[in-house]
C-alpha cells in the first residue's frame, strides 16, 4: 500500500517565520519517556526568559515575544506541552525591568499604557494556550514572574527558589495577577500577607500552602543531593501548637546553610527530570479530553483576570507619575544597598501637605 501524502498544513502563527528577540529562547525538545529515553515524533516547547544578568526581568520584546511564542506552541501538532522557565540558576523571573520602566516609561503613563497592553496578552496568552503550561521554577520568582506562574497550569520548583511579591515596597500594586489569582492557591489571608508586606516564600512553604505541584532538591554535596540547607525541612510545633514547615533558618544555623549553599554545586537536571516525567504523564491522556479539562479548570483564574485588567491596566499607567515613578527610579538609581526609600518621610511630608513634582521625586530618591 502506497503510504498517505502528508497533509499541506496551513500556517496558524501570528508572525510566521518570526525570529525571537536575544532575550527570549525558543526550543523544541524530544519527550521522553520514564527511563529518558526519546519518544519519536513527539515534542515539548520550552521557552526561556534569557536576561539573566537582571535576573530574567522581562523587557519590552520579551513581552512581545512570549506571547508569539505561546501561539507558535499553540500551533504546533507534535508539541505536547509548553514548559516556561527561565536563563540560569538564580531566577525564574523577577518581573518587569525596573531599569527599563525608570527610564523609559517612568512619567509617561500614555507608553506605559501601550505596554501593559503586552502584559496583559502575555499572561493572557498563557490562560490561553492550547497545550498545558509547566511552570519550570528554577530560581526567585517575584513579582511579574509569580503573575506569570499563577497563570501556569504546573508549578514544579527547585528547592532553592523563593516566591514573592515586589509592588508595594517598589511603588507599585501586584496588579498583573496577584491580586486576582493569588487567593485561589493560598487563601485571602495569606495572600493578602504576600501581595502587602512583599514578605518572601520557600519553595517548601510554597508548595504547603498550595501554590506549587513539586519541589526538586537540586544542591549537591560530595555527589550526593541535599536539601536546601538554608530552610529547616523538618516539621514541629510552633508556639501556636501548629506544624510549621520549610521556614528559612535564622542566626548562626543560616550562616552555616549559606555557607554549604556555596560549597556544593547546584545541578538542574534533577529539576528537569521532575518536568520530563510532567510532561510524560501529560502525554499519555486524550489530546482534546486534556485541553478541555484545562480549560475548564482555568476559568476561575480567567474569571477574575478579565473581570480586573483593564482596570488595572489604566491605574498602574496613571501611577508612573507619582509612586511607580518614585519607587522605580529609587531602585535603579539608589545604591545597590538601599533602593527603597523613607517610607515613613514620604508619609510624613504628604501628610503635610507637600505636591508630587519632580523635585519632591528627586529629594526621596536615596543616594
Amino acid at each position: 500500500m502506497t503510504p498517505e501524502t502528508p497533509p499541506a498544513f496551513k500556517d496558524h502563527d501570528l508572525v510566521p517565520g518570526h525570529t525571537f528577540c536575544e532575550g527570549l529562547t525558543y526550543e523544541r525538545r524530544p519527550l521522553r519517556d520514564p527511563s529518558g529515553a526519546e519518544v519519536p515524533d513527539l515534542f515539548s516547547a520550552w521557552i526561556s526568559l534569557n536576561n539573566p544578568k537582571q535576573f530574567n526581568a522581562y523587557t519590552t520584546p520579551m513581552a512581545r515575544d512570549l506571547i508569539l511564542a505561546l501561539r507558535k506552541a499553540s500551533n504546533e501538532r507534535d508539541v505536547v506541552a509548553v514548559v516556561i522557565t527561565g536563563a540560569g540558576e538564580r531566577a525564574f523571573c523577577t518581573g518587569g525591568n525596573t531599569k527599563e520602566y525608570a527610564e523609559y516609561y517612568s512619567g509617561s503613563p500614555s507608553e506605559y499604557q501601550q505596554y501593559l497592553r503586552l502584559f496583559i496578552d502575555m499572561i493572557s496568552g498563557l490562560l490561553h494556550c492550547d497545550k498545558p503550561v509547566i511552570c519550570r521554577v528554577n530560581g526567585m520568582r517575584i513579582a511579574g514572574g509569580q503573575e506569570i506562574g499563577l497563570a501556569c497550569d504546573v508549578s514544579i520548583s527547585s528547592d532553592l527558589a523563593v516566591f514573592g511579591q515586589a509592588g508595594p515596597k517598589h511603588g507599585s500594586a501586584p496588579d498583573g495577577g496577584s491580586t486576582d489569582m493569588l487567593a485561589l492557591f493560598v487563601g485571602i489571608e495569606r495572600a493578602m500577607q504576600s501581595a502587602t508586606f512583599c514578605e518572601m516564600w520557600t519553595a517548601y512553604e510554597a508548595q504547603r500552602y498550595g501554590l506549587l505541584t513539586e519541589v526538586v532538591p537540586v544542591l549537591e554535596e560530595d555527589g550526593a543531593v541535599v536539601s536546601n540547607p538554608t530552610v529547616e525541612t523538618t516539621r514541629w510545633l510552633d508556639e501556636r501548637g501548629q506544624v510549621v514547615h520549610g521556614r528559612p533558618l535564622s542566626g548562626d544555623a543560616l550562616r552555616a546553610g549559606k555557607d554549604r549553599l556555596k560549597a556544593g554545586s547546584v545541578n538542574l537536571e534533577h529539576l528537569d527530570r521532575a518536568v520530563e516525567a510532567t510532561l510524560w504523564r501529560f502525554a499519555n491522556t486524550f489530546p482534546d479530553c486534556l485541553r478541555k479539562t484545562i480549560e475548564s479548570l482555568r476559568k476561575q483564574k480567567l474569571e477574575l483576570w478579565n473581570r480586573n485588567k483593564e482596570t488595572s491596566r489604566s491605574w498602574l499607567s496613571l501611577n508612573m507619575m507619582t509612586e511607580g515613578r518614585l519607587g522605580f527610579r529609587a531602585f535603579n538609581e539608589g545604591p545597590k544597598d538601599k533602593r527603597r526609600i523613607d517610607f515613613l518621610e514620604l508619609r510624613r511630608r504628604l501628610a503635610a501637605g507637600e505636591r508630587w513634582s519632580e523635585e519632591f521625586i528627586d529629594s526621596l530618591i536615596p543616594r
